[in-house]
């Protein structure tokens, strides 16, 4: 009895201490990486008043970014966040469906559409980061021509991992294939995960594919077996915006909650602390700030 406790007290130690799993009765559960610590909160923090929902895409959760910021908007403001992460088309349909009360999502065509059939009352940009193409480091070799590298991939039926969830990378990629004169669905080795991005790096590591991924959760990626193929093309910057949901939606929108994250989203000093994340754990900045002074 003693010999089958400590095999199972070891088990459950060597479980622990493996990254990315949680463990739980009845199996395991894959997670996003650990995130990188908060930022420095203030030394006094304003009384919480109340609770904001915040719509936004995957990359942002899964980069650690809104775990390092986060922490500081409550701090400051005292509204708590309720993070919803999902892909910016699901995020965009929250906000249609009144579901949320306010959007950090990436894919602006369809941003500015949701502004424009008043589902939201204006779009804001608040940084960018670029997206990457990555994958085994044979055949194809680093380049810059993302048309190219789409175009090879489907020259030489290489496997590729689509998002394939209506996000904004989803939604880059499609336009990448589409300006490459590609199809995806008549590729052969075409593979739709419908995940985040993080799973999909994870999928695409498991089958030595490629796949179009966004820099920031790359880099929290590490370590998986693929490497950067293609990357820097002016095509490639991914911008993010944030829009208040309109109120006129129904009585739950925070409109007060949403337009102080916006407000404080795009001060400069949380600017400055978008664009230091990263410095000190990779060498460089994962997000830009891009708040437009006309806006």
């Amino acid at each position: 009895m003693k010999n089958a406790q400590r095999v199972f007290c070891a088990v459950v130690a060597v479980a622990f201490l493996l990254p990315g799993y949680l463990v739980f009765a009845g199996g395991k559960k894959d997670t996003a990486p650990t995130s990188a610590p908060a930022a420095e909160t203030p030394k006094t923090s304003v009384p919480i008043k109340g609770t904001i929902r915040l719509s936004t895409t995957t990359s942002t959760q899964d980069s650690g970014l809104l775990d390092y910021i986060l922490p500081v908007f409550t701090a400051e403001t005292g509204w708590k966040v309720d993070v919803i992460s999902v892909g910016t088309g699901a995020a965009l349909k929250m906000g249609e469906d009144g579901e949320a009360d306010v959007l950090l999502v990436h894919a602006k065509a369809q941003e500015e559409t949701f502004v424009a059939a008043g589902h939201g009352l204006k779009r804001f940009d608040v940084m960018y980061n670029d997206f990457i193409v990555v994958g085994p480091s044979a055949p194809l070799a680093h380049n810059g021509d993302v048309n190219g590298t789409f175009k090879a991939i489907a020259d030489r039926n290489l496997p590729f991992v689509s998002r394939g969830d209506k996000s904004g990378t989803h939604t880059m990629e499609l336009n990448l294939w589409k300006a490459a004169g590609v199809d995806p669905a008549k590729l052969g080795k075409y593979t739709s995960a419908g995940q985040g991005m993080g799973a999909t790096l994870q999928m695409a590591s498991e089958l030595l594919a490629y796949t179009l991924a966004d820099r920031a959760t790359w880099l929290k990626q590490k370590g998986s077996a693929l490497t950067i193929v293609c990357e820097k093309g002016s095509e490639l910057l991914n911008f993010y915006g944030v829009i208040a949901v309109n109120p006129a939606k129904n009585s739950q929108i925070n409109a007060q909650g949403a337009q102080d994250f916006i407000n404080w989203i795009r001060s400069p000093a949380t600017q400055t602390l978008i664009g230091g994340y990263g410095v000190a754990e990779f060498g460089g900045s994962l997000f830009t700030p891009n708040v437009q002074v006309n806006q």
